[in-house]
């Protein structure tokens, strides 16, 4: 029997893996430069501070969750999204108690049993940074500002902002019942309407064409929101047009998750189908009191991994170009002694910084040299009974095919000088 990958997963491999990690790295380099620290927590917490903290209602909690009762009788399960079990650990270890806002940001897999679909997996990678302990539209816009200089540094063009405030604890119960009263009129099925008494909001988010069909004159957040709702979402708009981002403002926009408040956005791009979005976040007032903690207004985001390579590839800044480099050196010996000997050359090349790799496997010359091309390595280096009885070893340049003889003794300096 040969083993699949679990369905709704898959694996990175080389090279395009390479470029995956490259990818990681542009998107969190402006939030490490706004002096965000790095956070990493279990891939599993206990149930209900995701039944708590991202909601009952969502279909996330409800649907798509892996829980599981692990040995100790205790309910598990594996995060399914980043926000909450960071708030989980910046209470455990009282990092609230600090300096204010709290700002870090984290990487890491996620898992949700959702109908796969291209851009849609039960196993997937973020990244994602959250602010802590401030209630600032300079933070949002921050936030929102550093997720969009990622996707600038990567050169993705067809990435679009969608910008929408949710109001806050005083203004949404007027918004709720209006909004309630308008949906009960409604044809929906039994757990949408049941949806409409727990989290109404959830309804809007609803992507079935039949249901958006009948939200057409859905009222609105922005047409309930209170002076101080009101005043927070133009700060953060003029903060956004003073940067020179552009955004569209969403009236409908909400997020998948019952923690957001005011502050809400969501990164889209055009070549991706149906699963368009390829990061978004909000502000998130009142998670922290959702799973026992103190008020700790916040606001954070979430990007994909997996979409925004996706992105890429739809811009055509992914093509194949030719030969992936591994490495910079290839060795390729001629019998046992020569083996052992380019065993510690190699060896001695790495640590000198460059990187280096070797035929294995008792190859013939012919093989070896087919091995070295395809490693992508600029030099071969070639080594014999003869050499080595010459203290010498064969440089091939494999771009001209130029081949030179240098002293054992030097080369790994040589080297260090062709690649300085």
């Amino acid at each position: 029997m040969t083993f699949q990958a679990p369905k709704g997963t898959f694996d990175w491999l080389p090279p395009r893996s390479e470029r995956v990690l490259a990818v990681r790295e542009a998107l969190v380099a402006p939030v490490r430069r706004a002096g965000y620290g790095y956070i990493e927590t279990p891939t599993f917490e206990d149930t209900a501070l995701f039944v708590r903290g991202v909601g009952e209602s969502t279909d996330v909690v409800s649907k798509e969750m892996y829980t599981f009762t692990d040995k100790g009788g205790r309910s598990i399960t594996l995060r399914p999204e980043g926000t909450a079990p960071v708030v989980r650990a910046v209470l455990q270890h009282g990092l609230h108690n600090g300096q204010l806002p709290v700002k870090l940001w984290y990487s890491g897999s996620q898992f949700r049993y959702e109908r796969a679909q291209k851009g849609r997996y039960r196993h997937f990678s973020q990244v994602g940074a959250e602010a802590l302990g401030a209630e600032d539209p300079a933070l949002d816009a921050e936030l929102i500002l550093l997720a969009a200089d990622g996707f600038a540094a990567l050169g993705l063009t067809g990435v679009r902002l969608l910008l929408n405030t949710l109001g806050c604890k005083e203004c949404r119960p007027a918004y709720r019942a209006a909004l309630q009263e308008f949906l009960r009129a409604l044809d929906l099925d039994e757990p949408t309407r049941a949806r409409i008494e727990i989290n109404p909001l959830r309804v809007l988010d609803d992507k079935r064409p039949e249901v958006q069909a009948q939200l057409a004159g859905a009222p609105l957040v922005v047409d309930h929101l209170c002076e101080a709702c009101k005043a927070y979402h133009e700060e953060v708009r003029a903060l956004l047009a003073a940067a020179g981002l552009a955004y569209t403002d969403d009236p409908r926009l909400v997020r998948g998750l019952d923690y957001y408040t005011r502050t809400t956005f969501e990164f889209v791009h055009d070549g991706l189908g149906s699963q368009s979005a390829v990061g978004g976040g909000g502000r998130y007032d009142g998670l922290s009191e959702m799973i026992g903690g103190p008020a700790l207004p916040s606001v954070g985001w979430a990007l994909g991994v997996d979409r925004t390579i996706l992105a890429m590839e739809a811009e055509g800044l992914l093509e194949e170009d030719g030969a992936h480099q591994r490495v910079q050196v290839y060795g390729v010996p001629l019998g046992e002694e020569a083996r052992r000997r380019m065993f510690q050359l190699v060896a001695e090349l790495r640590r000198a910084g460059l990187a280096a790799d070797m035929a294995f496997g008792g190859k013939g010359v012919k093989g070896a040299m087919k091995g070295a091309d395809r490693s992508g390595a600029r030099y071969a280096l070639i080594l014999g009974g003869r050499d080595i009885e010459a203290q010498a070893v064969q440089l091939k340049d494999l771009t001209t095919a130029e081949q030179t003889e240098v002293p054992l003794a030097e080369v790994v300096d040589i080297l260090k000088g062709k690649f300085s």
